[in-house]
């Protein structure tokens, strides 16, 4: 699932950067930015531009889909569970939903 929270893709880069046991000022000079600028981005408080991301994934090692994405954990049998919850209407609307994106597919 893409992530939209500048404050989780930051979580992320400091752990990916904790890893390979670089600093924030390795990483920056690494990428071609300011300490203070890759701080605030582990931070979350600024909205990084895509060529600053890429370069910063080039020197951790990672692709930006590992930056930018997280593991959706459900099984089926808990979506499974979900659906069996809610009304029939939904379920209908739900069911018109997965014929259209099979028959696109």
């Amino acid at each position: 699932m893409l992530i939209f929270d500048f404050t989780q893709i930051g979580n992320k880069l400091y752990s990916f950067r904790k890893k390979v046991g670089m600093t924030q000022a390795e990483v920056a000079e690494a990428a071609g930015i300011s300490d203070r600028t890759y701080a605030d981005i582990e931070r979350g408080t600024v909205n990084m531009r895509v060529e600053t991301l890429l370069r910063i994934c080039k020197v951790l090692k990672i692709t930006p889909n590992e930056a930018l994405t997280e593991e959706v954990e459900e099984t089926e049998d808990s979506i499974v569970e979900e659906l069996e919850k809610l009304p029939l209407s939904d379920k209908k609307i739900i069911l018109k939903m997965l014929e259209a994106y099979i028959k696109n597919k």
